[in-house]
């Protein structure tokens, strides 16, 4: 097996992907993340973690923005990453980060158009792999739910998608949502913000696609994040495969990783393991 795709415990893991194999593909439904996740953390050797880094490093706001933005990220990402930081701590300061990013984004006057133009940058590209994975979803008629604290929210997941063919029927997307003015000036956020560290508290049953998913017990869980574990908090699953993609800091976060994830991802590497399984236990 390639040295960078770890099982945490393979006897167990083989049981569960047996279970998926039972049950067939209308009894399976995916939920992932998206930055960092569906999408490369590194681009030619870059750290590339979101659409929001995109907005911050191409100045697109101005200057303030981009300098108090910055700050904001050397301050708040340490502890995101911190895997032995106290996890209610966590929780408030990922909530700090976000409503003080949200508030500087409508004070720095983020318009629509300035969404449209970070999706098309061809800095932020979709994990290798990953187009055969939601092609393979689509064809199976496999619902995908992408849960994601995007900053710039689930418009730009859409538009991201949309600008590359991939915004499927079956993709459903949980994310923060502007409201916009008439002018296309961000003018509030809807609320409850999601950000990283509390996404179990997302209740799949209040959207409308929970009729799609709820007899779909079967659930692949795919995430950078400790904190992405959560995402099917809530949910009534029969099995459960969790994924974990550990891009960075491997040796602080690896033994959390390996409690939290069924199969752990290193490296910033690709979407062929989840792919082979996929083709294993979906028939």
């Amino acid at each position: 097996m390639d040295e960078n795709i770890i099982i945490s415990k393979p006897e167990l893991f083989e049981k569960i992907k047996h279970n998926f194999k039972l049950s067939g593909a209308n009894k399976f439904h995916v939920v992932a993340d998206f930055d960092r996740t569906l999408t490369q953390a590194f681009v030619n050797g870059e750290k590339i973690p979101s659409l929001m880094y995109l907005l911050r490093e191409e100045n697109i706001l101005g200057d303030t923005y981009t300098k108090r933005a910055q700050e904001y990220y050397e301050k708040y990402y340490p502890i995101e990453l911190d895997p032995n930081y106290p996890i209610e701590k966590k929780k408030k300061m990922m909530q700090e980060w976000w409503e003080k990013i949200f508030d500087l984004l409508i004070e720095s006057k983020l318009n629509i158009k300035d969404i449209e133009r970070v999706i098309k940058n061809d800095h932020l590209q979709l994990r290798g792999g990953t187009t055969q994975f939601l092609n393979f979803l689509k064809e199976k008629n496999i619902p995908l739910i992408i849960i994601s604290s995007n900053g710039l929210g689930d418009e730009s997941i859409s538009a991201y998608l949309e600008n590359r063919g991939k915004l499927y029927k079956n993709i459903h997307i949980v994310s923060n949502s502007f409201e916009w003015d008439n002018e296309g000036y961000a003018k509030g956020i809807k609320k409850p913000i999601i950000h990283v560290m509390n996404k179990d508290e997302t209740s799949l049953s209040e959207f409308p696609f929970f009729r799609e998913i709820k007899d779909r017990k079967n659930v692949l869980l795919l995430g950078d994040s400790l904190g992405d574990v959560g995402m099917v908090s809530g949910f009534k699953y029969k099995n459960l495969i969790k994924v974990g993609f550990l891009n960075e800091e491997i040796d602080k976060n690896l033994e959390k990783y390996k409690e939290n994830f069924d199969v752990v991802i290193l490296n910033d590497s690709d979407m062929s393991y989840v792919n082979e399984m996929m083709k294993e236990i979906i028939k």
